[in-house]
């Protein structure tokens, strides 16, 4: 059986942007967590309930839950 390299997913603790470098597009900080809960894919935040309600002003992937 074959072991498959699994891609290790971080979020941003600041804004929770889900991130694929090692700083956070958005904010620009490193302080990232592989501990997270939740997704949702933001495409218009303008008219977005839920990015209301997270503060988010930018389209993109963010995680609900980051801990």
């Amino acid at each position: 059986m074959a072991v498959r390299n699994k891609k290790v997913i971080k979020v941003c603790r600041e804004c929770h942007r889900v991130v694929e470098g090692e700083s956070c597009v958005i904010c620009g900080t490193a302080n990232l967590s592989e501990d997270w809960a939740g997704y949702v894919v933001i495409i218009d935040p303008e008219h977005s309930e839920i990015a209301k309600k997270m503060n988010i002003t930018m389209p993109g992937r963010y995680a609900l839950k980051v801990r």
